[in-house]
């Protein structure tokens, strides 16, 4: 599903080579530290428990493998991958502050270097709408996990619950891209990273993707904070 509309792969890694720095602290002023929970919850969700080998993708400085880390323990392993080496910088760094050891390595979540049916669990936070072939990257997560494992991802969504609904857009389309590029210096990431919210598949139209996927025995979400974003959760086959 390569349209004219989906991301450019080397336009995508420039600009988060750009905001690698700052990263962290945009993230935090721009969703009130909300995004903590939501990982927590999708680390919950995922039933990850001590012992599993976990694989993270597009983890960029790291957060949601950190979360993972905690939860399977020193009996269990996990990777966090991205394909801009430059998000990845601060990540061992983070990782090992916290007393985890995990291991951070530079992959395409669409060509992924592991082999097949290797781990429990498979994840993507905010990640899947920035790359060129969403199912690509569905199928993939899905061959490297092992059968009745899980692939999750978590993503934002566009929200359509009345009065919210328009004062949070007005929100994600004016002010947070102004927020963004303050904090960062990188004004065009932020515009771009809304727009790109705004347009990508939620809801039942991204479990479309997974079942195109072709990977899943069974596939469902829940809705979090009032739909700001979307974890899935799809059963390998």
């Amino acid at each position: 599903m390569h349209t004219k509309h989906s991301p450019n792969p080397e336009i995508i890694r420039s600009m988060f080579s750009k905001v690698a720095a700052n990263y962290d602290k945009g993230n935090n002023v721009l969703s009130m530290g909300i995004h903590h929970l939501w990982r927590k919850k999708l680390v919950k969700y995922a039933g990850a428990k001590a012992g599993d080998k976990v694989l993270d993708c597009a983890t960029g400085t790291g957060d949601l493998a950190i979360e993972f880390k905690k939860t399977v323990g020193t009996g269990g392993s996990v990777i966090g991958t991205d394909f801009c080496a430059e998000m990845l910088i601060p990540a061992p760094g983070k990782a090992k502050e916290r007393g985890l050891d995990i291991a951070f390595e530079q992959a395409d979540v669409t060509q992924l270097q592991y082999d097949d049916k290797n781990f429990d669990i498979t994840s993507i936070s905010f990640g899947i709408r920035n790359v060129g072939n969403p199912v690509k990257a569905l199928q993939e997560m899905g061959r490297v996990t092992k059968s009745g494992g899980h692939v999750m991802v978590l993503e934002f969504g566009q929200v359509n619950i009345p009065v919210f609904g328009p004062l949070y857009n007005f929100y994600s389309q004016n002010i947070l891209p102004k927020i963004g590029g303050l904090v960062t210096g990188q004004k065009d990431a932020y515009e771009y990273l809304q727009k790109s919210s705004a347009a990508f598949p939620c809801r039942e139209e991204f479990v479309d993707l997974m079942r195109q996927s072709g990977q899943f025995s069974k596939m469902e979400y829940i809705s979090l904070t009032g739909g700001i974003a979307y974890i899935y959760k799809g059963t390998v086959k």
